[in-house]
């Protein structure tokens, strides 16, 4: 900047001087050539100046800001979601995924139309069933209500379930039928050899004492398998639930009082605790006192081995609202792996166990709108939740 400002001093000082020479001329053409080199000079001093001056430099193009690029990222995140998303107001929607774009193009749903009405009509969740082009197909519709800049909108988001459906029903039914198959075939197969047998001891004299024997043997064989039968029957026809307000504290202290001194006798000790005596749960108190005993046999069951057996049943409410009742033990645990299996019927890890508690306790707990899962406890032992 001083290099400039002393150029264009001298430029300036050369052109002065130029025109004061031109002044005094007065007809000298000596004096009249040396203004004019005093003026070129002038002029080639400034002329850098003056191109600098006169180029105007490219203006860049400015940077998108941050926020506008995050929001471009996000909707491209959000446009690859895997599930049909739209936003509702008022009575207009408007897509926000590629999912819900496909999912009324030609090759999606069959009438547009009706999937709209039905989206805007619908006030509650659940799961739909749509007739596509593919056939019916079941997906779950959530809703959840919004207020962005003072409007009222709505989020509405279908979740496809066939093929996750399908995945896990074929799953169930394949390891049912493997149990069913294993437990039938061991009845079956010696009811074959002893009826050979007894078949082969009618022709022999003085047979009657192992022709006795080998028909009981048919006997306790055919009992067994419809006690089997019988067990299949009480999974697949559970009453329906009739619910009602239950006191937890109330069911917890009759049930602390019938279950204690047991576990008290063997060495242990069993508690159960509610987080707050004002817990109230809408379920069948029979029912529920169902499961916690089935429960509460698997752990006495699973601490047949320990020299201090404990049980611990607690009641509480979760951040999200949820009740929730585990029931804990310190015994060996459920194996790795197995925790999926365990629920299903007749599948058991205990030597001569029947395996119906759990898929009892299931099917009670589906009745009733809620769910059981099986928990990895910190201090080890098995430890199932219901979740209501």
């Amino acid at each position: 900047m001083a290099f400039e400002k002393l150029r264009l001093l001298s430029s300036a000082m050369f052109l002065i001087a130029a025109g004061a020479m031109a002044a005094l001329a007065s007809g000298s053409a000596r004096m009249w050539v040396g203004a004019s080199v005093l003026c070129l000079v002038g002029f080639v001093i400034a002329w850098p100046l003056a191109r600098v001056r006169g180029v105007t430099p490219a203006v860049p193009e400015p940077a998108p800001a941050p926020d506008v690029q995050r929001l471009a990222h996000l909707q491209s995140q959000l446009d690859h979601l895997p599930v049909a998303a739209w936003i509702q107001t008022s009575d207009s929607l408007q897509a926000l995924t590629q999912r819900a774009r496909r999912l009324v193009a030609s090759d999606g749903i069959r009438d547009a139309q009706a999937l709209q009405r039905s989206l805007l009509a619908s006030e509650h969740d659940g799961a739909i069933v749509l007739d596509t082009e593919r056939g019916s197909e079941r997906w779950r519709l959530q809703r959840q209500s919004l207020a962005i800049d003072g409007r009222a909108q709505t989020l509405i988001v279908l979740t496809p379930l066939e093929h996750e459906l399908e995945s896990e029903s074929l799953e169930a039914w394949q390891q049912l039928l493997r149990v069913l198959t294993h437990e039938i075939m061991n009845s079956l197969t010696p009811i074959k050899s002893l009826s050979e047998t007894a078949s082969a001891l009618l022709s022999e004299p003085d047979s009657e004492a192992q022709l006795r024997t080998a028909l009981d043997a048919i006997a306790r064989r055919a009992d067994s398998l419809s006690a089997f039968v019988s067990n299949y029957r009480r999974v697949s026809q559970l009453p329906a639930p009739n619910r009602a307000p239950v006191d937890l504290a109330t069911l917890f202290n009759r049930m602390e009082q019938a279950i204690a001194p047991g576990w008290t006798a063997r060495g242990g000790n069993a508690t159960f605790e509610v987080a707050s005596p004002s817990l109230r749960l809408m379920a069948d108190e029979g029912q529920l006192e169902q499961i916690l005993l089935a429960l509460i046999k698997n752990a006495e069951q699973a601490t047949a081995e320990e020299a201090s057996p404990q049980l611990s049943v607690q009641a509480r409410q979760s951040r999200g609202g949820r009740l929730h009742i585990s029931v804990r033990d310190n015994g060996p645990g459920v194996p790795a792996g197995l925790e999926r299996q365990i629920f299903l019927p007749f599948f058991s890890t205990r030597e001569g166990g029947q395996g119906i508690g759990l898929a009892v306790v299931r099917q009670l707990m589906f009745g009733m709108k809620g769910r059981v899962r099986h928990a990895r406890s910190m201090e080890g032992g098995a430890m199932f939740v219901l979740i209501f």
